[in-house]
């Protein structure tokens, strides 16, 4: 029966304290690792959120919560000092999923598996049993806590037990391109500002006078900059105090990403997994790639944002063919552990980074992004922007496996290695460029609780 309890989300890097009450505490977990601890006695429980198992550096972590080695004790104490013993407290784990499913062996690769081992050493030297664990494998789950029974619930994010239709048949060839060209054109503020970020050749000015102009994009583009995606310190009422808070090249890509939300579907259907959830993974994308781009410098950091952005754009056009096969592409991603594209060519016979490829060359986007939109799964292949391909498929691979929840997803990682190299970054950095992910795509709020059972 569905609990009539508010829930409050966990992100990654904190953790929540609480006594009894009619509230569930929840967080969605890939490879990050979810851990909660009661004490039913005291009425005192509560469930952290890990990011790593610890520190990247010697220097004092930004926020001690997502690191195994220093967070786990910090919430216990916390626990400890809102009244709880600590002899009493159980404990239940979950998540600490690999990032691929060749990885287990790489210790600097399997980061899920050696959060894990953190938390059960720290546990058993605390004396802490711990009364259910679900790690590793490769899917995604939801661990959640009832903060009135204590009861730890772990449950698959997007599992779906019902059959696929028996009328389901291939789509042809004939009729993805209908659907790409039923997709309405880019909007031309946002197909002015992807040309000119390309071209490195703008001014603000018009820009800005462009967007206050157009009134649905101008009231996207401040709800954008006052969001949890941005977290301003003050806030923005109009273009003009977006542009002196943010400065040019962020707002720019904000002006792109609040074009483009309107395209992606809200339903959760099809890959969505949550309500808007393929919009929110697109902006999450944007923002790591845009950061591993300053840490690498292998590519533009505005370039790369939109790279990011965009690089899923396909799945506006096999959305509702994805619908009506979600068993199967459930299976195939989430428990065999198989590339979306490989099951998408199973079933379909095109790819959405196909499809996405057909779609930007009606926009006529630029050469770069129309490249990275098919290759960002294989990046190898790229033959435009190599370096830029290789930034967005990271920063595809870091958003699914660690802001997990928003989309059906999963990346071949056979050639991680090879493609870290690609970019100038080791297998030893990987812990790093995780450590890169924004503090502000992992506090963003889910924009609708995902169901776990679909």
């Amino acid at each position: 029966m569905k609990s009539k309890f508010p829930k409050q989300y966990v992100a990654a890097g904190s953790y929540v304290v609480s006594e009894a009450k009619d509230e569930i505490l929840e967080a969605y977990l890939g490879s990050c690792l979810g851990v909660t601890l009661c004490d039913p006695t005291a009425n005192v429980g509560g469930l952290i959120h890990l990011l790593l198992p610890e520190p990247i550096s010697d220097e004092k972590p930004w926020r001690a919560e997502s690191y195994a080695t220093i967070g786990l004790p910090l919430f216990i104490q916390a626990l400890c000092d809102a009244g709880a013993r600590e002899k009493r407290l159980k404990a239940c784990i979950a998540g600490g999923a690999l990032v691929g499913p060749t990885l287990g062996q790489n210790l600097d690769l399997d980061i899920g598996g050696r959060t894990t081992e953190v938390v059960q050493t720290i546990l058993r030297q605390k004396g802490i049993p711990v009364s259910k664990a679900e790690t590793g494998g490769y899917f995604s789950c939801r661990l959640s806590l009832n903060l009135r029974t204590w009861k730890s619930v772990i449950q698959p994010i997007g599992h779906h037990t019902a059959p696929v239709s028996p009328k389901l048949r291939k789509p042809t060839l004939e009729e993805i391109d209908r659907m790409v060209h039923r997709v309405r054109p880019i909007p031309q503020i946002a197909f002015k500002i992807l040309r000119m970020i390309h071209d490195s050749h703008y001014r603000m000015q018009d820009v800005a006078k462009d967007v206050r102009q157009d009134q649905i994009i101008s009231a996207r583009v401040i709800k954008l900059c006052n969001s949890a995606f941005v977290s301003p310190k003050n806030k923005i009422d109009s273009i003009d105090r977006a542009l002196v808070i943010l400065g040019e090249k962020l707002l720019l890509g904000l002006v792109v990403s609040a074009s483009m939300e309107s395209y992606f579907p809200e339903s959760r259907r099809g890959y969505s997994l949550c309500k808007g959830g393929l919009y929110q993974h697109a902006l999450g994308t944007a923002r790591i790639a845009q950061e591993l781009a300053k840490f690498t410098g292998v590519a533009p950091p505005d370039i790369a944002y939109t790279a990011g952005l965009l690089h899923d754009i396909g799945k506006v056009v096999l959305d509702q063919y994805v619908a009506s096969a979600y068993p199967f592409f459930y299976r195939r991603t989430q428990m065999d552990g198989i590339d979306l594209c490989e099951a998408e060519t199973e079933k379909f016979g095109i790819t959405h980074a196909e499809a996405g490829e057909r779609l930007a060359d009606r926009w006529s986007l630029p050469e770069t992004l129309t490249d990275t939109i098919r290759h960002h799964h294989n990046p190898e292949q790229s033959t435009v922007y190599p370096e830029l391909t290789h930034l967005v498929y990271l920063a595809d691979l870091l958003m699914s496996r660690f802001r997990a929840g928003h989309e059906l997803e999963c990346l071949n990682t056979d050639a991680l290695a090879m493609r870290l190299q690609k970019v100038g970054l080791s297998q030893s950095q990987f812990p790093k460029i995780v450590d890169l992910i924004p503090r502000q795509v992992l506090d963003a709020l889910l924009p609708e609780t995902p169901n776990p059972l679909r």
